[in-house]
């Protein structure tokens, strides 16, 4: 019987993200390059790279033309790392005093060498050391020494052959500050990451990453956000919703309020979406928070992503109708994020999401709303794929999701900044109308995919114990254009305000 050979385990980057990306990590013995302009957070996915492999026993070197020891040091220092006994650092660069005898017969200088030298020290270093992981930082030196396109790849081609007899796994690093089109690493290694910065006309820079190359293996393409944070780079995956596939009871749940159930069918079915459209100040968020609060008092698991309102005066209104929501959240089964659109990628909040689900079993998702979220988009046009590819994980998974968004205008006429209905399983359309002096609002079911559903239009009015719903306003025509006529019935259509 042939015994088929087993590939050895991957050598995992340190940084979890990027190894589900990579499908486990780095495979071992290779040479890779990680290439982005300064600042993108290549010494801290390096640095994590070997110091994942010292916590296995493996001995990693660090071999950096650009910075000083102490430098590095004080880097990992400032993520809460030590770089211990397993990492060794090996410096080519100038002592900060050159009349430092002892210092300028240890150390070298990459700018007097010749290229030749400079190669043979690197290997010397590696010689006494016997590491297991090696960075090099960075090739910008080496490709300046050689001067030339084609004594520059002999060089590198030099440098992994020696690595390859070695059995190292190398991550050589490339800040493309001499020659950012210089493709001639990237034929020559076995994978290649490009870290890339983003700035935006508002807000904080945005990092992202995609793997260029990796020979014979798959890995996730495209782009993917990340962030460099205390305790290192952290990198979110970009969802791919087919992916992640469970099996579930597609129940109904209910919202608590009897009228509002009987408008919906006798509910909203587990695993769909849900789009809660309509002008500023007509209850989008209090009606979706009702269902969240539904679920939490059922003692099931929801969570509330708050992109638009201040999160203290969401939780001080939903006290003035009966809502309590601090006490909601310390039972464990209600979890509030206040979401700053300025400073979160869409890859972050995507994690923030799929989190809450992991680590906490949340069934009831409530995304408030579609128009900040829109803002957090630096590609505004993708944003309707990422929507949809959150929604297709999030039902896959049997969570039950609200968003909201806000129309333009209050009457007549209005348009919405994104056009997600037919992404949403059902679509509950909230309007201002006038009546009888007053201004009113009116709910209605404009869709829902799963079963049958009322096709009035019934009056909404939020009062001081919450979300009332009338009886169907058969006695007027053009309420969901904002002007209404009331054609024949009586004023018992309309909700009686209880403060006349």
């Amino acid at each position: 019987m042939t015994v088929e050979p087993q590939p050895a385990p991957k050598a995992r980057t340190g940084v979890e993200g990027l190894d589900d990306i990579l499908v486990g990590g780095l495979s071992p013995g290779h040479v890779y390059l990680l290439e982005g302009s300064p600042g993108t957070g290549k010494t801290t996915i390096a640095l994590q790279f070997l110091l994942d492999g010292a916590k296995a026993g493996e001995t990693g070197l660090y071999i950096t033309m650009s910075e000083t020891e102490s430098e590095l040091r004080d880097g990992a220092a400032s993520h809460g790392w030590n770089l211990g006994d397993h990492v060794h650092v090996y410096e080519l660069v100038p002592p900060e005093s050159l009349l430092d005898d002892e210092h300028q017969q240890s150390l070298l200088y990459s700018s007097d060498l010749e290229l030749g030298e400079t190669t043979k020290a690197v290997f010397a270093a590696i010689d006494r050391t016997k590491p297991v992981r090696i960075v090099i930082d960075s090739l910008s030196e080496i490709r300046l020494l050689a001067q030339s396109s084609l004594r520059y790849r002999r060089q590198v081609l030099a440098m992994k052959h020696y690595f390859a007899r070695q059995g190292a796994t190398v991550l050589l690093l490339d800040d493309l500050t001499t020659d950012a089109n210089d493709k001639t690493v990237h034929s020559l290694a076995h994978g290649v990451i490009r870290l890339e910065g983003l700035t935006p006309n508002y807000g904080a820079e945005r990092r992202r990453l995609r793997v260029i190359k990796y020979r014979g293996q798959s890995f996730r393409g495209g782009y993917h956000d990340f962030i460099i944070a205390p305790g290192g780079v952290q990198v979110f995956p970009r969802l791919v919703s087919g992916e992640h596939k469970t099996g579930f009871a597609r129940n109904v749940l209910t919202s608590g309020i009897g009228e509002l159930d009987a408008l919906l069918g006798g509910g909203i079915e587990q695993g769909s979406s849900t789009l809660v459209m309509g002008p500023a100040g007509t209850g989008k968020s209090l009606l979706t928070v009702q269902f969240a609060v539904s679920a939490a008092q059922r003692g099931e698991k929801a969570a509330l992503f708050i992109f638009d309102e201040e999160l203290g005066l969401l939780i001080d209104r939903c006290k003035l109708i009966g809502i309590d929501l601090v006490a909601l959240c310390d039972s464990g089964n209600l979890f509030i994020e206040q979401v700053d659109a300025a400073e979160l990628s869409p890859g972050e909040f995507t994690d923030r999401v799929r989190t809450k689900i992991r680590r906490h079993g949340v069934k009831t998702v409530v995304i408030d709303g579609l128009n900040g979220y829109q803002a957090a988009m630096p590609e505004e046009e993708f944003l309707t794929l990422h929507i949809h590819e959150l929604l297709q994980y999030l039902n896959r998974q049997g969570v039950s999701t609200f968003l909201t968004v806000a129309q333009h205008g209050l009457v007549g006429d209005m348009k919405s900044p994104v056009d997600v209905t037919y992404l949403a399983d059902t679509v509950v359309l909230l309007r201002f109308f006038e009546a009888f002096g007053q201004v009113r609002r009116a709910i209605s079911i404009i869709k829902k995919r799963f079963g049958s559903h009322e096709n009035t239009i019934r009056e909404m009015r939020i009062t001081s114990k919450g979300i009332a719903l009338g009886e169907p306003l058969n006695g007027f025509q053009g309420i969901l254009r904002g002007t209404p006529v009331f054609t024949d019935g009586d004023r018992a259509q309309l909700l009686k305000d209880p403060a006349v």
